[in-house]
């Protein structure tokens, strides 16, 4: 089996799981070789986000430079970008390098509700950065901020806005329903080839610091081995739906924990 070289951009989590330090344990847990490029500083924990630095975007640029022309990169996650400037960075050298099967996590609030995006970010990212990409990953909120729209009530609406999002050019969308009331959790995929519903039940623990890196970090692993998103997305909820079924498990803060990226192992 062909060797996954994966690439996580974002910023850190030093409590470990969110970030760079999840989507790093996700690509392991998932069988590729993670290589990272920070681009913020986060003081977080369990309990919310302390504090943010920013990495000067010459130095993220350089990152992925660094990165690009020594190291095949099959697969890359992008997380955090904090400001617009380090989103036109990014932007550039994806373009630069031509890189393939990049999964956007549209990061623009933590867990806790704390800002990851500057408002004057989201434009750019929708502008240079959304065509550039196989598959974004947005929970309603997000996908309401992209489309200077409502926050999606219902899954006709997410339906509609899952669409209008795929009609700026990106690859795919996945729209997480995780904030619909409901007992199940709904996701719909839209691709070029059509749309898919998934499902699964909500899993009954408050320890979900995390979920959305983890997730768009294992669609990112798992890609270069499937045919489609489809299949990947399936494979990849899956896996997430056993760290949370296990994340009861780990010891780690007061606050909302993280999942258990290696419950097949301990």
């Amino acid at each position: 089996m062909k060797r996954i070289n994966a690439l996580t951009i974002a910023g850190t989590d030093p409590s470990g799981g969110a970030g760079i330090q999840a989507d790093l344990k996700t690509f392991s847990a998932l069988g590729a070789y993670g290589c990272s490029v920070i681009t913020a500083l986060v003081a977080q924990n369990t309990r919310g986000v302390q504090s943010v630095y920013r990495i000067e975007p010459d130095f993220v640029a350089a990152q992925l430079e660094s990165v690009f022309s020594d190291v095949r990169i099959d697969t890359t996650k992008i997380g955090m970008l904090a400001e617009t400037d380090i989103v036109e960075a990014v932007a550039e050298q994806l373009k630069r390098y031509q890189v393939q099967n990049v999964v956007l996590d549209t990061v623009m609030l933590a867990k806790s509700g704390d800002p990851l995006l500057s408002a004057s970010a989201v434009d750019t990212l929708r502008i240079k950065l959304l065509p550039q990409v196989a598959l974004i990953t947005p929970n309603l909120p997000e996908a309401a901020a992209l489309l200077n729209a409502p926050h999606a009530q219902n899954e006709r609406e997410m339906r509609e806005q899952g669409i209008a999002l795929l009609a700026m050019g990106c690859g795919a969308v996945l729209m997480k329903g995780g904030h619909l009331e409901d007992a199940e959790s709904p996701d719909w995929l839209f691709t070029r080839e059509g749309e898919l519903r998934f499902t699964a039940p909500r899993v009954q623990t408050k320890n979900t610091h995390g979920t959305g890196c983890t997730l768009s970090a294992a669609l990112a692993a798992l890609r270069p081995r499937h045919d489609n998103w489809p299949d990947t997305v399936q494979e990849a909820k899956r896996w997430l739906s056993s760290a949370l079924a296990k994340a009861d498990s780990l010891e780690v803060g007061h606050g909302i924990g993280p999942v258990h990226h290696f419950h097949a192992w301990w």
